[in-house]
């Protein structure tokens, strides 16, 4: 095969890559070593993959092949190569989520999602990095390192699933598991370029049985995918599911999103949620994709979510109830990222305490942050029961505004993902509350996918004033020097109804990926 030929397969979707060698003109041994040798050219600069496991994937691609040539029926992914976050098991490696006292601790069996991706036909061709304990939205820790964004190394590709979005967004993978309690699917995804979804919760839910939500169950994490397409995106999340009715228990039956006739449904939009202002490109990228499905059709209308703040003080009262104690046992024995450090700390001060530090910094102009230490120092049952309550009540209030408010009741939202572009590494520390518009979804449990829009115009780099609040002045920081950087948008459908986001996904991907700002492969 010659270097052409390598790069073409390398910018190939995978199911693209599955016809071709199903079709027998390519074999999927040379699918693989394509694959590895752009990891190999780009990964250097990344920091993305963590774990290869090239000679395995080598010779599962000779059985791939071998398979094909014998005539078999083959799975939707057959011979196709694939990379997996870091934190699922997979025999024979580490799933250390950032922790050194995990690093040699290797995984006897897969994690129910990579047996589905394999029985499918996937070859696996390595796994890509996370941050510690998967929480921020950077990929960086003491044991891999950072991971640097392709479209910019000085920025982060995001978090948790950053590792994964960047290989791909470079050409390295066409897809790849992951996983989402917070963002951690979409903001690597409108960081990089891509498409990604992170399914209703309950069902995939993420079978980790390590970190800090494998006892909370109130706001659960889920599994799902990054890939440079919808359609990847939608056949990963079939598979995932176990298939479109899959024979399970209770059964969790997936829509088929082609059925789905955009010119009947009802869409809402909003590009500000009163938590940041979003930077001039997301709101641009928000308002254009409102627009494409409402020249299809669509009755589209600018709306207002309800009291987004309370639901982000849901959000990190949850997370945050056992005062931290988790993450410090976790933690033992291993050196802590700074940024979880700093989380553990406000976790675990006393209420009187943070209520003076919090005076303190409002007292000196930090609004934002002195807001965030009000969901921090309660360490009894009884707070974590009223958070529940005010969840379960701010849900039905949700629903209520999507079936009462006018132009409702409302099939779809279309809204930022992240307020801003990808960050400059170390900015997470201050920009926690810019991932908001993402974690909303995860307290409501709706499916929620995105598609890449666009890239930051030169005159979109910042219309922020100067400011004393660190969270602003950090956003107005990060909004400088952004241009070229790609964008996308949130696509939120109701709950167990991903068909009808992938539907409009795909139709907005359809109508703006031959524009000249559409994110493509990056150079490298």
């Amino acid at each position: 095969m010659t270097t052409t030929d390598a790069t073409t397969l390398t910018r190939r979707s995978a199911i693209e890559l599955a016809g071709m060698i199903a079709r027998r003109e390519i074999t999927a041994a040379e699918a693989v070593e394509a694959h590895i040798a752009r990891i190999e050219a780009v990964n250097p600069a990344l920091n993305a993959v963590v774990v290869k496991r090239y000679a395995e994937a080598r010779a599962e691609a000779q059985a791939a092949d071998a398979a094909v040539a014998r005539g078999e029926t083959l799975g939707p992914l057959h011979g196709v190569p694939i990379t997996i976050k870091e934190s699922f098991a997979l025999s024979g490696t580490p799933a250390t989520s950032g922790l050194q006292t995990r690093a040699t601790a290797l995984a006897t069996a897969d994690d129910i999602y990579v047996v589905r991706l394999r029985r499918a036909g996937a070859i696996i061709l390595g796994k890509t990095n996370v941050p510690q304990l998967l929480l921020y939205i950077e990929s960086d820790n003491p044991v891999y390192g950072r991971t640097n964004n392709p479209w910019n190394r000085e920025r982060t590709p995001g978090g948790s699933s950053g590792g994964q979005s960047a290989i791909i967004a470079a050409g390295g993978s066409p897809l790849g598991l992951a996983s989402d309690i917070g963002g951690s699917i979409r903001v690597p995804a409108t960081f990089c370029g891509l498409a990604g979804m992170k399914p209703t919760a309950g069902r995939t839910p993420d079978p980790s049985d390590f970190g800090l939500s494998a006892g909370e169950q109130a706001i659960v994490s889920q599994a799902g995918a990054l890939a440079r397409t919808v359609d990847d995106v939608a056949l990963t999340i079939e598979i995932l599911n176990g298939g479109r009715n899959p024979a399970t228990e209770p059964p969790q039956p997936l829509g088929d999103s082609t059925a789905v006739d955009i010119a009947h449904l009802r869409v809402a939009y909003y590009t500000d949620d009163g938590t940041l202002a979003v930077a001039p490109a997301v709101r641009r990228a928000v308002v254009e994709a409102a627009g494409v499905l409402a020249g299809l059709g669509a009755q589209v209308v600018e709306w207002r979510p309800p009291e987004v703040p309370q639901a982000i003080d849901i959000f990190f009262g949850v997370l945050s109830a056992d005062g931290g104690r988790g993450a410090r046992q976790a933690l033992a024995g291993s050196k802590v990222d700074p940024r979880i450090g700093q989380l553990i700390q406000l976790a675990g001060m006393p209420r009187p305490l943070l209520a003076t530090l919090g005076g303190g910094l409002r007292l000196l102009g930090q609004r934002n942050a002195a807001a965030m230490l009000r969901n921090f120092g309660y360490h009894d049952t009884l707070h974590y029961w009223r958070l529940i309550e005010a969840q379960n009540a701010y849900k039905r209030r949700f629903a209520a505004a999507l079936d009462n408010d006018e132009g409702g009741p409302f099939d779809l939202i279309i809204c930022p993902a992240c307020a801003l572009p990808a960050f400059p590494h170390g900015a997470s520390k201050d920009l926690v509350i810019a991932g908001g518009y993402a974690a909303l979804y995860n307290v409501l449990g709706y499916p929620t996918g995105i598609v890449p829009v666009t890239r930051v115009r030169a005159d979109e780099e910042s219309q922020l004033k100067r400011s004393r609040d660190a969270v602003e002045r950090a956003a107005r920081q990060a909004e400088q020097g952004s241009a070229g950087l790609p964008v996308g948008v949130q696509v939120v459908a109701r709950p167990w109804r991903e068909h009808v986001a992938l539907a409009a996904m795909r139709a907005i991907e359809e109508r703006v990926r031959t524009r000249d700002d559409f994110p493509t492969t990056p150079v490298m």
